[in-house]
């Protein structure tokens, strides 16, 4: 019987074409589900193997790598990460950042103090909290709640996927597989392409069961994989990814010295 491979994920929408059937083409995978910034904590602890965590946490973490072809992103508008403001960016002033994202947060950080030039006053906005009372001029939402939030008193809605590739030009990653230093994941490895592809491959079945839980339109959800959530981890998406590790480390959301490190199984001992 093989070792187990304690796997995390977060259980978002944009998630759901990286998990399906992925115990299904390695049956050695223990998936869990969690929120973003739990994972990561979860993976330093040693609890899973393998975590899709946010990709600020790769950098802070103890030497990781990651699954080659494979991320949560977007090319423009990701929908799922928006800042409802009352106030332009120029004039924000306060601002609550979803707990549940940490990337996500460090991104609006980057957005406001490189590209707008400001630092405004900055809250958590706890996970199970209301957003539409808070006193702070902006507030960042995540995942499935920024899809099916309005806000009807802030005035402006600004989708941070396409604020950034306005800026760089760059795609957006938010999420990668991060695998934990020294751990052989063997056949395994593989699946996590496997999954996404099939999962890309049944986009429609999988947005006609996840959309009613949510309250969307399955057409919707069909339309955010297809079309706004980028899955692919290729040269483009690592030189996005590179530029916002630059500017996370600058502002001291990273630490320096850190490096993007493919997947790769590790030296087996001799006679083993």
């Amino acid at each position: 019987m093989g070792t187990t491979i304690r796997v995390g994920a977060v259980n978002y929408l944009n998630t759901k074409p990286l998990v399906e059937r992925l115990t299904a083409f390695a049956p050695s995978i223990d998936l869990s589900f969690d929120l973003p910034s739990r994972l990561a904590d979860r993976l330093v602890a040693g609890e899973f193997e393998v975590g899709l965590i946010p990709v600020v946490e790769y950098f802070r973490g103890d030497r990781y790598s990651y699954i080659p072809g494979v991320a949560i992103g977007s090319r423009g508008p990701v929908l799922s990460v928006t800042l409802f403001s009352r106030v332009p960016w120029p004039e924000i002033r306060s601002v609550a950042l979803d707990e549940g994202s940490r990337t996500s947060a460090a991104l609006t950080r980057i957005l406001l103090e490189k590209r707008y030039g400001i630092r405004p006053a900055v809250e958590p906005l706890p996970i199970d909290a209301p957003a539409d009372d808070l006193a702070t001029d902006a507030v960042l939402l995540i995942g499935d709640r920024a899809m099916r939030a309005c806000l009807p008193g802030h005035r402006y809605a600004y989708d941070l996927g396409r604020e950034w590739a306005d800026w760089t030009g760059l795609p957006f990653v938010y999420a990668v597989w991060a695998v934990r230093d020294g751990v052989d994941l063997g056949p395994a490895a593989a699946a996590f392409r496997k999954a996404k592809d099939h999962g890309l491959a049944h986009a429609g079945e999988i947005a006609q069961r996840e959309a009613p839980a949510l309250g969307l339109d399955p057409a919707y959800c069909r339309r955010y994989f297809d079309a706004i959530i980028n899955y692919d981890l290729g040269p483009r998406e690592l030189a996005g990814l590179g530029r916002f590790y630059d500017l996370a480390a600058d502002l001291g959301l990273a630490p320096q010295g850190v490096d993007l490190v493919r997947y790769h199984r590790p030296h087996l001992v001799e006679g083993r």
